[in-house]
């Protein structure tokens, strides 16, 4: 049973942040750390030309000193409100109500709430009560492509259905002036806030990625990996921690993915941008020049990591500029783990 992948809505939030006000915020706090040179060459190489907060970059939640709290109350209000906005808008796109969604999938990282993200969209959006969910939360990066895979396995065990897949982060919530190891800072420059709602549906809505059945999807864990990225939790909010093992985790995991594929190229790829190392290092293995990946190079330039959002405005972008009907891709991201998830498919016109 093939799974087709509608046009995703994405949707941003007020405050747009330079990585130069990211700079002169880091060397205001900052001003006698000792590799402070070093860390601004770095944070201005990242690729990362802007990004979108829920708040401003002076905000108690973001470069203040708001606590766990605040952040978190914070974080998960903004990221409801941006995650509504864009199940309204991908609904609204193909002609569909509340009562047409059968399934809901949600994945988000940042903020904290019980009942979950699933069931207060189910409130907001006023979806049937009996309508099947799935919630994930702390999946990060991967979320966005792990959310797919489950709405593609839900497909196969449920004809007939319209899943709405939902991915909203705020990742400003993780910007905090108590960490300044050189890849807290890098992070304070890389990440972005934003919201994404896309339909998964057997039968196409329009144009879109095509995926042929659960066996075309990819989920694949790290051994010994599990310090490589992780949150952390403590009184002065969230935090996130990596490893210098991380920046080679993707080439540890390509191997293990090229033998799935089966294959030693593709026409086209939606690569979560995680850095320009990781787009370019996936690029370099499934055979991909920089054309091939400019939709996720774009989306790290002006609008950065999204977390488990980026793949769905990658697609979102490749929708605008799709590949010919037929062409083969790969939609994979990574994330804490070290965690990898994938599909394959074919564009369908």
């Amino acid at each position: 049973m093939p799974a087709y992948i509608a046009r995703p809505t994405t949707v941003f939030p007020a405050h747009k942040v330079t990585t130069g006000e990211i700079a002169d915020d880091i060397r205001a706090h900052h001003q006698d750390h000792p590799r402070l040179a070093a860390i601004l060459r770095i944070v201005a190489n990242t690729g990362v030309r802007s990004r979108y907060f829920t708040r401003p970059l002076a905000a108690p939640t973001v470069s203040g000193d708001a606590g766990v709290t605040a952040r978190a109350e914070a974080a998960f209000t903004d990221a409801l409100e941006m995650a509504e906005q864009a199940a309204r808008g991908v609904l609204g796109a193909y002609g569909l109500g509340p009562g047409d969604v059968d399934a809901i999938i949600t994945t988000h990282s940042t903020g904290w709430s019980v009942p979950n993200m699933d069931i207060h969209l189910m409130n907001r959006l006023g979806l049937r009560q009996n309508v099947s969910r799935i919630a994930l939360t702390t999946l990060a990066c991967a979320g966005g492509t792990q959310a797919l895979i489950r709405a593609v396995d839900l497909l196969a065990a449920r004809p007939g259905a319209t899943v709405l897949v939902v991915a909203a982060e705020v990742i400003s919530a993780v910007y905090n002036h108590q960490d300044d190891a050189v890849e807290h800072m890098i992070y304070k420059v890389l990440f972005g806030d934003s919201a994404a709602a896309t339909l998964v549906t057997d039968a196409p809505l329009g144009p879109g990625l095509r995926v042929g059945s659960p066996a075309d999807t990819y989920e694949h864990v790290l051994p010994e990996s599990l310090t490589r990225y992780a949150g952390r939790v403590d009184p002065a909010g969230f935090h996130f921690d990596s490893t210098k093992e991380a920046l080679s985790a993707a080439d540890d995991v390509l191997p293990g993915l090229l033998t799935w594929l089966g294959r030693s190229s593709v026409d086209f790829g939606v690569i979560h941008p995680g850095s320009t190392r990781i787009i370019s290092d996936t690029a370099t293995a499934l055979g991909l020049d920089a054309h091939g990946t400019r939709h996720s190079a774009a989306t790290l330039a002006d609008e950065g990591n999204l977390g488990g959002v980026s793949v769905l405005r990658i697609l979102e972008r490749t929708h605008a500029e799709p590949p010919p009907a037929g062409a083969e891709g790969i939609t994979v991201a990574y994330g804490p783990g070290f965690a990898t998830a994938a599909l394959r498919g074919t564009w369908a016109a």
